[in-house]
């Protein structure tokens, strides 16, 4: 019997945005946010009950009743099987016992990214990125912004029109007053969230263009405008943890690559080109020490 939400990853394509909203919060608090009352999970989600209750319907289940006995049983199955229990117990590192402690949890971390990362939300966003956008704008919080940044270069090899935009309100405002239809903004807003992603996320949606948010489990308030979200584990001490997020980043760039790898390699080789030509022309020696 399938798991439930391994039926969410698969229906999430044919979902209403309402009742994506629901799928969301259900996959970031799994299983748990599912053993609510069903007016607890449309709260989380920002829908009405109704909708949680046709999400249900849509999974093939006879009703929210149905839903929590299979994910009771999901936790039961999970608790009292051997074979599960050693299949998702780790190998001992063979490395200093301090630094396994403090490298195994970020190794679970990226163990979680695949059954917590929606496979159609991101399917879609990679479609978008390849569909030649009219622009591509990438804008991150106070850490992320860094791997934002990453991510923003690492795309603008593979496709045109790619922009990171580290003062969206300030220097940068211009690019989301232009933006248009077939224009992408990806907003990377974890918590402690920021108003001003949300606000990003806001006035994109009103110009029309698709927003992706990138986001930890309890989900950034700019989802609220989101097309695309794509969740990711983040647990950590003493600050939350980026490994799940590089990992989803290089996950992107790799499949943009593959779906465009044509045109991406034709404007890889002119970055090449272009990068060499400014490494050579800075290594000439300065006619004054040739003399």
């Amino acid at each position: 019997m399938a798991l439930i939400k391994a039926k969410i990853h698969d229906r999430m394509d044919t979902m209403t945005p309402a009742e994506r909203k629901v799928a969301r919060a259900l996959l970031a608090d799994y299983p748990s946010a599912g053993l609510t009352s069903a007016a607890s999970l449309a709260k989380n989600a920002g829908t009405s009950t109704p909708t949680v209750l046709r999400l249900v319907s849509r999974l093939g289940l006879d009703g929210y009743p149905e839903l929590q006995a299979r994910l009771r049983d999901e936790i039961t199955i999970d608790s009292r099987s051997p074979v599960h229990r050693a299949e998702q117990q780790p190998p001992e590192p063979m490395i200093n016992p301090e630094l396994g402690a403090l490298v195994l949890p970020r190794r679970n971390l990226i163990d979680r990214i695949a059954s917590m990362v929606p496979a159609a939300e991101f399917d879609r966003l990679v479609k978008v990125l390849v569909s030649q956008p009219r622009a591509v704008l990438i804008s991150g919080g106070y850490f992320s912004s860094h791997l934002a940044e990453i991510l923003a270069a690492q795309l603008d090899e593979l496709i045109p029109n790619v922009s990171m935009t580290k003062e969206p309100f300030g220097r940068d405002c211009g690019k989301y007053l232009d933006l248009k239809k077939n224009s992408v903004v990806i907003v990377i807003d974890f918590r402690r969230y920021e108003l001003e992603s949300k606000k990003v996320a806001e006035l994109a949606r009103q110009r029309g263009a698709t927003v992706v948010v990138i986001t930890d489990h309890e989900l950034s308030p700019s989802t609220e405008h989101a097309d695309i979200v794509l969740p990711v584990p983040v647990e950590g001490i003493p600050f939350d943890s980026f490994v799940g997020l590089l990992v989803l980043i290089e996950a992107i760039v790799e499949a943009t690559f593959k779906q465009t790898r044509e045109t991406s390699m034709k404007r890889m080789k002119q970055w090449e080109q272009t990068f060499h030509i400014h490494r050579s022309f800075a290594e000439q020696p300065h006619p004054e020490e040739e003399s």
